[in-house]
């Protein structure tokens, strides 16, 4: 695997395809500057090489050209973290691109405009790529969360450097997390899979069956599993359609000697509301009107347990309706018992979205070993995938 190590960029240019799809207030002021601290190394260590680095990220969904999508709104909180003054040009191809990197000097850094204001970019257009291509002598992937997508950026430009292209910083650590839970783990191993639907992790589930010894089971897929098994859940999230997959799941893991551990009560509430009426009950227990909301007491406890035995924890998807105050005890309780376990050594990697929205609320983000920036990446990953942005690299 080919990382930016590998190189030295002295008097060369690195085009760089970073992920600054950044959230913006309505002030386009940046509300979390998470993923362009992550490219801060990949892009120093070009600088102090001695070379140039040209950036280039899509921002938000627009169609066409959108003033708001326009990623000049970032262009200061960018010079601010990385400590230099970053340079800006208005496209991301054509004459005035050209201009503007050939004008670069060493230890400068031109962030390119939004790529997603050209069609070509998402579907994968190879001319659009080559002229990308014409900006950089060396070509960094460190988009883990774009890495899914054979776009024209993250997959397709890679064809036109054959020896020279890389991974970044944060891409190889992405990857290095992700291989040593599921290929080089110290076992025992856990996966906390929690959120609303059993659909969504299926493939993740039946794929690391060979790699766990452990699997926590939370959030609302919950109550597919409890219901298959004959418990009462009153008006709790369920998908009827796959309690036999559920099912399934249980004998198959059984067969494979990982355990499975599911919520034994529950946070109800009369209503989906923060205000509402709760009370905690057996999670095979939830009379009609009611709904579980989150992981009750003893089920933090069963799982603490759980997760102090073990060396290696995934983390993905929170125990329960965590932005609601009210529910968030389930989640809040899991990230203090994995922040024990790996202050004891365990390797704790977070991903997906909803759990990492959950541990950098709760404070929990240094407190783990990784937390990855990619959530559908991520989730591609743990299916067995291979993801056509890392793979661009290694052919």
């Amino acid at each position: 695997m080919k990382t930016i190590n590998d190189f030295n960029f002295e008097n060369k240019k690195a085009l760089i395809r970073v992920d600054f799809n950044v959230p913006l207030n309505d002030n386009f002021e940046v509300t979390d500057t998470t993923r362009i601290e992550a490219a801060k190394s990949t892009i120093i260590k070009v600088l102090e090489d001695g070379g140039a680095a040209v950036l280039m990220s899509h921002l938000g969904r627009p169609k066409g050209v959108e003033e708001k999508y326009s990623l000049k709104h970032i262009v200061q909180k960018v010079s601010e973290i990385i400590g230099v003054q970053v340079q800006f040009v208005e496209d991301c191809v054509g004459a005035n691109v050209s201009e503007a990197v050939s004008n670069l000097q060493n230890g400068q850094v031109l962030l390119l405009e939004n790529l997603r204001f050209h069609p070509e970019e998402k579907l994968g257009d190879v001319a659009f790529a080559e002229a990308l291509s014409k900006s950089g002598d060396v070509y960094v992937n460190d988009a883990f969360g774009t890495a899914h997508r054979a776009h024209a950026s993250t997959t397709i430009v890679a064809q036109f450097f054959t020896d020279k292209k890389c991974f970044g910083n944060l891409l190889a650590r992405e990857i290095e997390s992700i291989d040593k839970v599921l290929n080089n783990s110290e076992k025992p191993v856990l996966a906390v899979l929690g959120g609303a639907k059993v659909s969504s992790k299926i493939t993740v589930i039946e794929n690391i069956l060979d790699k766990v010894d452990h699997i926590i089971i939370g959030g609302g897929m919950t109550f597919t599993f409890v219901k298959a098994l004959g418990g009462k859940i009153g008006n709790s999230l369920v998908e009827d359609d796959k309690m036999d997959l559920a099912l399934e799941i249980l004998d198959k893991a059984k067969a494979k000697n990982v355990q499975i551990h599911l919520p034994v009560d529950a946070v109800i509430a009369d209503s989906f509301s923060n205000e509402a009426n709760t009370k905690t009950v057996p999670v095979n227990e939830i009379s009609d009107g009611w709904m579980g909301l989150d992981a009750g007491a003893q089920t933090v406890s069963n799982f603490d347990a759980v997760v102090r035995q073990c060396k290696t924890i995934l983390w993905n998807g929170p125990l329960g309706v965590f932005e609601m105050e009210s529910f968030a005890k389930g989640t809040i309780g899991l990230g203090n018992s994995i922040d024990k376990a790996t202050q004891n050594g365990a390797f704790s990697l977070v991903g997906g979205g909803d759990s990492v929205a959950a541990v950098k609320q709760f404070g929990f983000a240094n407190k783990v070993s990784y937390v990855s920036t990619g959530g559908g990446a991520m989730l591609e990953t743990l299916e067995g995938k291979t993801l056509p942005g890392i793979e661009a690299i290694l052919n």
